[in-house]
């Protein structure tokens, strides 16, 4: 596609969860990325809310090795959990190890923005977001968590070899989640979360759009995040701000 992007990802751990243990206690990681996972690194490379990204495809690089550590937190049945440091909690999370991962993905013009038609300029994201991928990202990558940094770089994508190149058969994953919807991306004043069952095809995972998800479950009631032009200053008011 014109307006596709190519990169490899990787770092010594990920922590890809299901939403239902982000809350706390013990955490384990998914063997693969979500498709939202990648989506947040996407973003992270290069995003604006006139666009929306479409992961297309990973490939899984490395062997799937999992690791386990034990986290020690403030304990949260007292008042003041920071008084007594000796009370904590010991919760064990389950890492993927030594992850690298190629990545596909490109963009479509956010329609449910129709307020930011100016800004669809196919040639312009395109241009920016490659620039965006030679240098790591525009901000911070990380694999799941916060815990786990990632690293960015150009790539040709099925160029090198991987672990599962010539495994000769599929690898099902059962059900797995896919990603949210938000209100900005269907138009509904609601947060979704989406549902598929993942196959691998020596070491290749194809994604399916968000739109082609069968099960979708509704979270709970959200409003769209509202942006306005009065809510950025303008650089002659900038100017005559700092000139005061």
């Amino acid at each position: 596609m014109r307006n596709q992007i190519e990169f490899v990802v990787h770092g010594d751990y990920a922590l890809f969860t299901d939403p239902i243990t982000k809350g706390g206690g013990e955490k384990l990681s998914y063997q693969i990325p979500t498709y939202q996972a990648l989506k947040g690194i996407v973003e992270s490379i290069y995003w604006k809310p006139s666009i929306s990204w479409i992961i297309d495809e990973v490939r899984v690089l490395n062997p799937i090795k999992m690791e386990s550590k034990g986290k020690r937190y403030p304990s949260y049945t007292n008042k003041d959990p920071y008084k007594n440091k000796d009370d904590a909690t010991l919760a064990y999370h389950t890492y993927l190890k030594d992850v690298r991962y190629q990545v596909k993905a490109h963009f479509v013009f956010n329609e449910n923005r129709p307020d930011l038609s100016y800004d669809w300029n196919e040639h312009k994201h395109h241009n920016i977001a490659k620039r965006c991928v030679d240098r790591g990202g525009r901000r911070d990558v990380f694999l799941g968590v916060r815990e786990c940094p990632g690293y960015v770089e150009p790539c040709t994508f099925d160029e090198g070899e991987g672990f599962y190149d010539n495994y000769g058969g599929s690898i099902h994953f059962g059900t797995m989640f896919h990603g949210f919807n938000y209100p900005e991306d269907t138009g509904r004043n609601t947060l979704e979360a989406r549902l598929w069952q993942p196959v691998m095809e020596n070491g290749r995972i194809a994604f399916i759009k968000p739109g082609e998800c069968k099960t979708v479950r509704e979270l709970s009631k959200m409003e769209p995040e509202a942006f306005s032009n009065d809510s950025f200053q303008s650089v002659e008011e900038l100017e005559k701000e700092i000139m005061d």
